[in-house]
């Protein structure tokens, strides 16, 4: 089955060096409090080119809503008759896609010029949510199939096509690029990896040399073909990947026993949560380096952040931490330019599957 519960996870070693193009830089940021819009907590999931940011808070009553922060103030985008609604993806034309309860089922939306309408299933009784959302409009998610199992899906020019498995029952979408690249995770006859499907055609991305059911997963990709997630190494642990060119590079942690990655740029700058000697915290990975984000906080800003979700190609970050006791949904944004990219070195001798758990999000188990 595929469960819906969000991108958490609770790290042999492979020699592998991996030329990549990221900034010389991890400068200052400024952040920003997206507020709750008179609820009582709420989390980022996305953010576009222009700093727009999707995700859901929860309302005063308890339900949680999809939201759009845009120019400064929080928007409420509702639902679809039910109580509940989440948003996952916007795109640079200021789109937004999720999933939101209608009067007896769940569907994957599309929110576009003020309106939020039910993208369907791909069957006549089943629910869907959406994961991601590219420049185009086509947004990418899962659904439950006439058969009873759950499928990734594309949605474009106004039809949900099934994208199938590499051979198993279950598989799910989590992102896609302007170049209609999608990524995901799907069962295999034996096991379940981390996908890209390009051209019509689904590959597995493989693994970092584990041995369990689940062995891979992928949560992002940019405009250049390159995957992030997370994956089993050789020793249990899973460990944040970046995927280039056909191979699989592991990022290591933050000292602790895992890590995660849920976003990419253009540049390569990567986006997660990874375990720490005490505990976990979000992290940039950048210029071959894994930084905590909250070493990069303002002095005295108050916040303790607890997930990085999303970054955009002006290395603005999006996610949620604690401010004032209360859970926010935040947007980090650098303070610094940074220098021209350059060419560095990384994944040499770094240290990495799915367990997912927390809040919306598809895993297979």
């Amino acid at each position: 089955m595929i469960n819906t519960a969000h991108w958490r996870t609770t790290g042999v070693v492979a020699v592998l060096t991996v030329i990549c193009v990221v900034p010389a830089w991890a400068g200052g940021y400024s952040i920003t409090d997206l507020g709750v819009l008179g609820g009582t907590s709420s989390r980022a999931l996305s953010v576009n080119g222009a700093g727009q940011v999707a995700g859901e808070y929860w309302t005063a009553s308890g339900s949680n809503h999809a939201f759009l922060y845009s120019g400064g103030s929080m928007t409420d985008l509702g639902t679809m008759g039910g109580l509940t609604s989440a948003a996952s993806g916007v795109n640079d034309n200021g789109q937004v896609t999720g999933w939101a309860d209608a009067a007896s089922n769940t569907y994957a939306f599309l929110y576009s010029n003020g309106t939020m309408s039910s993208l369907g299933s791909l069957s006549s009784n089943g629910s869907s949510e959406a994961a991601g959302i590219n420049g185009t409009g086509q947004v990418v998610g899962w659904s439950d199939t006439a058969s009873g199992a759950q499928h990734a899906f594309l949605y474009s020019n106004g039809t949900m096509n099934d994208l199938g498995t590499l051979g198993g029952v279950n598989s799910f979408a989590t992102g896609i690029n302007d170049n209609g690249q999608v990524v995901g995770g799907a069962e295999g006859p034996a096991n379940s990896y981390a996908f890209l499907y390009s051209n019509g055609t689904m590959i597995s991305l493989g693994d970092l040399g584990g041995t369990g059911a689940i062995r891979s997963t992928a949560y992002g990709i940019n405009s250049l073909g390159q995957v992030v997630g997370v994956a089993e190494t050789a020793s249990g642990y899973n460990n944040a990947f970046f995927y280039n060119n056909g191979t699989m590079t592991d990022l290591g942690t933050l000292g602790g026993v895992y890590s995660i990655a849920y976003g990419i740029n253009r540049s390569g700058q990567i986006i997660g949560d990874a375990g720490t000697a005490s505990g976990r915290d979000p992290f940039l990975f950048s210029g071959g380096k894994m930084i905590d984000l909250n070493s990069l906080l303002p002095a005295g800003s108050g916040w303790q952040l607890t997930d990085a979700n999303a970054i955009n190609d002006a290395g603005q970050i999006v996610g949620d931490g604690m401010i004032n006791g209360q859970e926010h949904a935040f947007l980090m944004t650098p303070t610094t330019v940074p220098l021209p990219s350059a060419a560095y070195l990384f994944g040499s001798g770094l240290i990495g599957l799915a367990l997912l758990t927390g809040n919306r999000k598809a895993r297979i188990g």
